[in-house]
């Protein structure tokens, strides 16, 4: 294994660039330097790294450590720490490496007003130049710094872009400080399409007695992907999840059951008929709003097993309407159910063998005959997991697992306040990587990325490489010291991960509840304030007229406020009705909003529809109050 590190000399060349978004945002964040960030990527010169020195851990476990004029024809694993700005560092990567990276993790500055980082891209605006060099500070004592942090992040996301391969993706770790701000600005750099996920992440395993507030238990990782579409690898599946894999009929292989149907039935209407049951002769039928998750040939050749059947036209119009939710007039004529071909007293003894001599059929039925219909599902067919976008501590670390790795490290001192979990990036290599991916990091920090790099190559024998940028004085000490470490710990044999200690996770919770039997029901046609006593409301009518009708009595005064809008996924049909004085809006009035696809205006609809919705809601709530909106990652 191998690592380089490298420094800038500066050498001006020209550049010539553009990409194409993919996808237009539905809103557009503005900020004080925007439209002087924007192409700053492309102002940045041309940059040629020099090589200082190359580190060598051998298989004895013995390291090589020398400059590199004292070493004749130092090989080149790919490897690089670059110690210097990461937006200049990132441009003197692209003539190599544009469109290649596979794997792309940063864990920029969370701009909490705490961190103390500084502003130092030389962009040609004075309202941009005089924050040189200024210590970013809290909001309080700097106004600016949102907008600082927007300027810094933009021409830095825009290389990384271009450094994204095709089949790539990008993780960015943020908190909820620059979280909307920063998902605005990648929905505009890498297109809305490309947006896969944003990512909990449940950074602690227990939070303090003291804390005020809604304690924040999660940090976010924003995912996008160079071009939409993007799926990620499944994860190894564990013991645990294959405790539910049994092997009761001594078949081939452990198997779990699951269900013998399908969502939908108006589009399936071939797969909804009857089934008869061989040791009861009742007729089984999918549930509503379902039908059998295989083709009739295959549940027949399954169910053929136990005995004998055929397929046989019965009078089930009625039956297999009501599955369907329609009418029997309106239901497909034709199809035929699957029936026992022989008498019951001989199928229940053909059925009753089968039960008994085991390795029971694909299709088989529960409680020893008794029951319904189930399918087998084989352990060796299932694969791995998806990956889900809420990751627990138990799964991937958290922040004292963290900073216990650093300190084994270094000798049991920390020397990075911040650090990720190995764990946590290893996570994103296992779903994100091949065994030959680049991987960069180009707020590389303590070193983390790459650790996880030298662990998962160790782990499956893969040959990932890894480029890391890190600006700071700590390049050297810290982020190069801790790889060379863990390289060393490797080539001698021995794991670079640490043995932690379990912990376990106590909580309690306390809480009482009081019913009211009250109830109003209010109903507001035409907008008009409905002056009942305090009561328990239910109001039947337009939610922005309502809204409005309840100022009069209740500005001001309402402590909690949830909401659970549409969604605006495309499929909910939602339809917008507000009566705005606009040409554009008048046009929407009565329509359903369809998917994307087929109304590219949903978000905008979407925006127009909560606005004044929210202002109104805004004006309802108590000084002491606070609203909770539940929301997916659609108009997030």
């Amino acid at each position: 294994m191998q690592i380089s590190c490298w420094r800038h000399i500066a050498v001006c060349l020209a550049l010539v660039s553009s990409f194409a978004l993919t996808g237009e945002p539905a809103v557009e964040l503005k900020w004080v330097g925007k439209e002087n960030v924007v192409n700053h990527h492309l102002d940045v010169p041309y940059h040629v790294l020099e090589k200082k020195w190359t580190f060598d851990a051998t298989k004895s476990g013995e390291a090589e450590s020398l400059p590199l004029q004292k070493k004749s024809e130092p090989s080149d694993s790919g490897n690089m720490i670059i110690h210097g700005d990461n937006l200049l560092a990132l441009k003197s990567l692209l003539p190599k490496y544009e469109g290649k990276v596979k794997c792309i993790y940063i864990d920029p500055p969370y701009n909490t007003g705490n961190e103390g980082w500084c502003y130092n891209d030389n962009v040609n605006d004075p309202r941009i130049k005089k924050w040189l060099g200024e210590v970013v500070g809290k909001e309080g004592e700097d106004f600016t710094r949102h907008d600082k942090w927007l300027c810094m992040m933009y021409p830095r996301l825009k290389l990384l872009q271009k450094l994204l391969a095709k089949d790539g993706a990008i993780f960015i770790s943020i908190d909820d400080n620059e979280l909307y701000n920063l998902k605005a600005i990648c929905d505009e750099i890498f297109g809305i399409n490309s947006f896969v996920a944003t990512v909990s992440w449940q950074r602690t395993y227990s939070t303090r007695n003291d804390a005020k507030g809604i304690v924040s238990e999660v940090e976010h990782i924003l995912v996008y992907s160079k071009t939409p579409g993007w799926q990620p690898k499944k994860l190894p599946r564990t013991a645990e999840m294959d405790k539910s894999f049994k092997n009761p009929d001594n078949d081939v292989s452990p198997w779990t059951s699951s269900d013998a149907f399908a969502p939908d039935s108006v589009s399936h209407q071939s797969m909804i008929y009857a089934i008869q049951h061989p040791f009861n002769g009742e007729l089984i039928y999918p549930t509503k709003g379902r039908h059998w998750a295989l083709e009739q040939e295959q549940i027949l050749k399954y169910l053929c097993g136990w005995a004998e059947y055929e397929l046989r036209e019965i009078d089930d119009a009625e039956k297999r309407a009501a599955v369907c939710g329609i009418s029997a007039s309106e239901v497909r004529h034709g199809v035929k159910a699957i029936m026992l071909k022989k008498s019951l007293e001989e199928s229940k003894k053909s059925a009753e063998a089968m039960l008994k001599r085991g390795q029971w059929p694909k299709f088989y039925f529960t409680k020893n005959g008794k029951g319904g219909i189930r399918r087998k599902t084989y352990l060796e067919n299932v694969g791995g997991v998806p990956p889900t976008n809420l990751w627990e501590y138990k799964d991937v670390g958290h922040t004292d697992e963290a900073k216990k790795e650093l300190m084994a490290i270094f000798g049991g001192k920390s020397p990075f306040d911040t650090p990720k979990p190995v764990r946590l990036i290893e996570r994103i290599l296992k779903i994100a990587t091949d065994k030959d991916a680049i991987v960069l990091d180009s707020f590389a920090g303590s070193g983390t990325t790459a650790h996880a790099v030298l662990n998962m190559n160790k782990e499956d024998g893969g040959n990932r490489r890894f480029i890391l940028v890190e600006m700071m004085d700590y390049a050297e000490t810290v982020t190069a010291e801790r790889v060379k470490r863990v390289m060393e710990k490797l080539a001698a044999g021995e794991d670079g991960l640490l043995s932690l200690r379990g912990v376990s996770e106590s909580r309690s919770s306390e809480g009482n509840s009081k019913k009211s039997s009250n109830l109003q029901n209010s109903r507001t046609p035409s907008g008009e304030s409905n002056n009942g006593s305090d009561e328990n409301m239910i109001i039947h009518g337009d939610n922005l007229a309502a809204l409005k009708s309840l100022l009069p009595r209740y500005e001001g005064r309402v402590k909690c406020i949830y909401i659970d809008p549409p969604y605006n996924t495309g499929n909910e049909g939602w339809v917008y009705n507000d009566n705005v004085n606009d040409p554009q809006i008048k046009k929407w009035l009565g329509e359903v909003v369809g998917k994307e696809g087929e109304d590219f205006s949903r978000h905008d609809k979407w925006l127009c529809m909560m606005y004044p919705r929210l202002r109104l809601l805004q004006k309802l709530l108590s000084n002491d109050g606070a609203i909770f909106i539940s929301i997916d990652d659609n108009e997030l």
